[in-house]
């Protein structure tokens, strides 16, 4: 199968791409102008070059199978500024967009398109439980998703099978939220967030990589799919965990006012929000989770 992947220099994409080269895949990095030139080309020389502002695809895109779309400037990396919000809605919707338009023009589509989205698409809804059929909040997280995801949807028309992963928190060790996390326990001052009650509803990297195969191989997957462990726990767990796992203390609670006054409405969204999310999808499958529980997961990522 010859997949084409979007995002594909970052933690996810990068993990995905190996595991399909290293399953007899045929994987082409899909790079834009702007971002390449310092990005090691791939030794196979089947990067497809590719620009969302005029539609084109290089030539190497021809005879694809499938899509993976990953792109999405970071939720977490800087304070959520008018442009900043810009930024991450261009990245995701208009990016999106410009991507089903591209394949539009193959003379031969891909018939599958696994398209990324995040659990922020059902917005803070404390401790209700939420599988996929579960609707849409209200912020700037859930509007970004619904519209990101039904840029996606639109690869239908194409005859394509559209896949929307909804991450929840990844935890891997070299990238993503974790070492953001752990950093200050590393320094003794680490501690729950806010009230410590919200809900957090994460996945281990090894999981989201062979999930996503999952979807690309299995004919039957389709439309959105909670991409999260089966244990989603309080952030006032997911603490005593880590620092558990860490040999450190969890002494230093952070306030949800001091959060706010640092990261504004970032701090709801992220670090406050509170997602108890079912992966109902997956179970229904009977997926074999690799890391279905906390502490163990912490442990073969962290140890």
């Amino acid at each position: 199968m010859k997949v084409l992947v979007t995002g594909s220099t970052g933690l996810v994409g990068s993990s995905l791409a190996n595991e399909l080269r290293g399953a007899g895949y045929t994987v082409c990095r899909l790079l834009r102008p702007a971002s390449s030139p310092g990005i090691r080309r791939s030794p196979e020389g089947l990067d497809v070059n590719w620009d969302p502002i005029t539609g084109e695809l290089g030539a190497a895109a021809v005879g694809a199978d499938a899509v993976v779309n990953l792109a999405g400037a970071s939720v977490a990396d800087s304070r959520w500024t008018s442009e900043r919000k810009r930024l991450l809605r261009s990245s995701r919707v208009d990016m999106t967009r410009a991507l089903v338009q591209a394949l539009a023009k193959l003379n031969a589509p891909p018939r599958v398109l696994v398209s990324a989205s995040g659990i922020g698409y059902y917005g803070s809804r404390g401790d209700e439980t939420l599988d996929e059929q579960s609707t849409a909040g209200d912020d700037f997280l859930s509007d970004l998703s619904k519209d990101w995801e039904a840029e996606a949807f639109k690869a239908e028309v194409l005859g394509a099978r559209v896949v929307c992963v909804r991450f929840g928190v990844i935890l891997a060790r070299e990238r993503g939220a974790l070492p953001k996390i752990v950093r200050p326990f590393q320094y003794g001052v680490g501690g729950s967030l806010g009230s410590g009650r919200h809900w957090m509803s994460w996945v281990a990297l090894e999981d989201v990589v062979a999930i996503l195969r999952l979807a690309l191989e299995n004919k039957t997957i389709r439309g959105p799919l909670n991409v999260v462990s089966p244990q989603p726990v309080r952030n006032a767990d997911f603490t005593s965990c880590l620092a558990r796992v860490l040999h450190r203390p969890a002494w230093f609670p952070a306030p949800a006012f001091a959060l706010r006054m640092v990261l504004g409405e970032m701090a709801d969204a992220l670090l406050l929000s509170s997602q108890r999310v079912e992966p109902a999808y997956l179970k229904n499958l009977g997926y074999p989770f690799l890391q279905p529980e906390l502490e163990a997961a912490l442990r073969a990522i962290l140890v």
